[in-house]
């Protein structure tokens, strides 16, 4: 599998799902990890649990919606391991509703975590990739199909993913001529705590036939599964995707083939 070996990196929204899984691989391959999270305990527990396999990790809380914990988030990791090489903005939430059930707030609240979080963390970790020598390095992030194509009643959430996507390319070709990679994962439906929330949420009353249904929904019959994720976004951080950069990686179970 590919390595990490030596780089460092930051993952935002580490502490629980596909971030965790995240920060876990990368520690195993190799690379001192940032396990930053607005839940301070859970990034603690990802961090020891780093320990636990022998590697390298500490555990920072983070406000992606503040670019001065953006910067701070950034700024202690250089500080600790001496450069960034790696940025996984992982980070956001998600809500259900059409265009005309959305509320004004909830949409800022969307735009304010997935967009302008994406915005903050990758301006600082940019900042931070510029400075250093030899300058140069590889963001990776979440966005989903749900900024690819249509899903019924996500009207804000596919607004942002939509928006992580266009940032994505507009980094790529920004910064391309200075050794710092872009790209995006586009996961499809994955089982994680925020689909787990989503269920008791909205589905309060139904969530066992609801969990059926998600699964049903997919070509592949189920589901995806963090870790199964986390493995692209090793990829995109390695050196062999060198070659990669203002990608969009799909990785749906077939969901958007049909």
């Amino acid at each position: 599998m590919f390595r990490l070996d030596g780089k460092v990196a930051l993952v935002t929204g580490a502490g629980s799902g596909i971030g965790r899984e995240i920060a876990l691989l990368f520690a195993k391959q190799g690379a001192n990890v940032c396990v930053a999270d607005l839940n301070g305990p859970a990034a603690e527990a990802v961090a020891g649990e780093i320990f636990a396999q022998d590697g390298e990790a500490f555990a920072q809380p983070l406000d992606v919606t503040d670019l001065v914990s953006a910067r701070a988030a950034v700024a202690t990791t250089a500080e600790r391991y001496g450069r960034l090489d790696v940025l996984v903005n992982n980070a956001g939430i998600g809500m259900v509703g059409n265009l005309t059930e959305t509320e004004p707030e909830d949409f800022d609240r969307l735009v304010d975590v997935n967009v302008r979080g994406v915005y903050y963390c990758s301006r600082a970790g940019v900042e931070q990739m510029l400075g250093q020598d030899p300058k140069g390095g590889a963001i990776v992030n979440m966005a989903s199909i749900a900024g690819q194509v249509a899903v019924a009643r996500r009207f804000a959430y596919c607004t942002t993913k939509g928006a992580v996507i266009s940032m994505t390319q507009s980094t790529a070709m920004d910064y391309v001529g200075d050794n710092i990679r872009c790209n995006c994962v586009c996961p499809g439906t994955v089982e994680t705590p925020f689909v787990e929330a989503y269920l008791q949420r909205y589905h309060a009353g139904e969530v066992e036939e609801t969990r059926a249904a998600l699964h049903a929904r997919q070509p592949l019959g189920r589901m995806g599964r963090p870790e199964e994720i986390a493995p692209l976004a090793l990829y995109l951080a390695s050196d062999e995707a060198a070659y990669v950069t203002g990608a969009q990686m799909t990785i749906d179970g077939g969901l958007t083939a049909r």
